[in-house]
């Protein structure tokens, strides 16, 4: 009996070995053709990163799936597949608010794959300053989180730069407490990034009382204290631990299920219509009564559907505010270009900030 199983698994395994080669032979031929594609496109001027036809691409390899292959596997197998294969056309530069390892990190990895050369920066207005200056061809930043609500400093980088929303991410959210020793009783402080300290206070009250907390920067900066400090521990993400070679302590300690953050791809150009878009826009308004709801009357005329609408002060101008609109559909569609012009009688300013295909929530 065991002679019998030891062949049947070695035919087994050789048929993996002969299916194996046929997938590799396979991504060459698809890397061949994908860089046959660039070259057309480099020659027509077009932009070799199309997120529209790589979201459609993956829900067509979804869908002949059939619930057969993981999905959740299959979605990573062919992010990678087709990140290496747009990376072969033209590399790309994509900047993320760092350090390595944070939220926005994953976000842009989830969304670009891991061929690009990814580029952290300090701060969320760096990644917009890059993004202006082309010194990077993407950058990926936070805008809201469906527990603290909107990133301030997000909003703001739209007024003081020239950029375009070109994709978005909705990204789960989950906090593990991490240190060296993987101990509760040797941690002396608590280091983590403002929003996920408030969104796992409740389960830091009911555990660890007495121990001091202290905000940074980010989940990864408090990740590469741990790593330094035996006393101290991070509220980080599950990559954080990895990357920085740390115990976890207690996993998903964030206090309500279902936390996520959005994130927005920063660029320069538009990606065309998919059937399922969204428009952002930045508003000004005349100072009079029921302004903002005239202004908003088009849209609801035409049935076009508001997803946002967030105030931020103007800085330079006390008591003046301007609006950050989110709407279905993309500037190309007939009736939201119509929307959108009707808009601008009653508005002081009105900038188009982007149309992109909609994140997968």
């Amino acid at each position: 009996m065991g002679d019998i199983l030891l062949q049947r698994l070695d035919g087994l395994r050789k048929r993996i070995d002969e299916i194996d080669r046929e997938i590799v032979s396979l991504l060459k031929e698809r890397m061949a053709i994908a860089c046959e594609i660039g070259k057309e496109k480099a020659e027509a001027g077009l932009d070799a990163f199309d997120v529209g036809r790589e979201q459609a691409v993956m829900e067509n390899i979804l869908q002949g799936n059939g619930g057969v292959f993981p999905s959740s596997g299959l979605k990573v197998i062919f992010r990678e597949i087709i990140s290496a294969c747009r990376n072969a056309q033209m590399p790309l530069k994509i900047g993320f608010l760092g350090p390595e390892a944070t939220f926005t990190h994953m976000a842009a990895t989830r969304f670009f794959g891991h061929a690009p050369l990814f580029i952290a920066s300090d701060t969320i207005t760096g990644v917009f300053e890059e993004v202006e200056r082309e010194r990077i061809d993407f950058g990926v930043v936070p805008v809201e989180n469906s527990i603290e609500g909107t990133v301030a400093l997000t909003l703001d980088g739209f007024c003081e730069f020239k950029v375009k929303v070109c994709g978005e991410i909705y990204l789960p959210i989950s906090h593990d407490l991490m240190n060296q020793s993987g101990r509760i009783d040797r941690i002396k402080k608590i280091l983590s990034h403002p929003h996920a300290v408030a969104q796992c206070r409740m389960w830091l009250q009911k555990n660890l009382p007495a121990v001091a907390i202290e905000e940074v920067v980010s989940t990864a900066q408090a990740a590469r204290w741990a790593a330094v400090d035996p006393s101290v521990a991070a509220i980080a993400s599950p990559l954080a631990a990895q990357i920085y070679n740390l115990q976890v302590i207690a996993r998903r300690i964030e206090d309500f299920a279902g936390n996520t953050t959005r994130f927005l791809v920063l660029g320069h150009g538009c990606p065309g219509p998919t059937g399922d878009d969204k428009t952002s826009l930045l508003l000004g308004l005349e100072d009079r009564p029921g302004s903002l709801m005239h202004l908003l009357e088009p849209l609801a005329v035409r049935e076009i559907n508001l997803t946002k609408i967030q105030s931020r002060p103007v800085k330079s101008e006390p008591w003046r505010y301007l609006f950050y609109v989110d709407i279905t559909g993309h500037i190309n569609d007939p009736e939201v270009r119509e929307g959108i012009d009707a808009m601008k009688g009653g508005c002081t300013f009105l900038e188009w900030l982007g149309s992109y295909p909609k994140g997968r929530a």
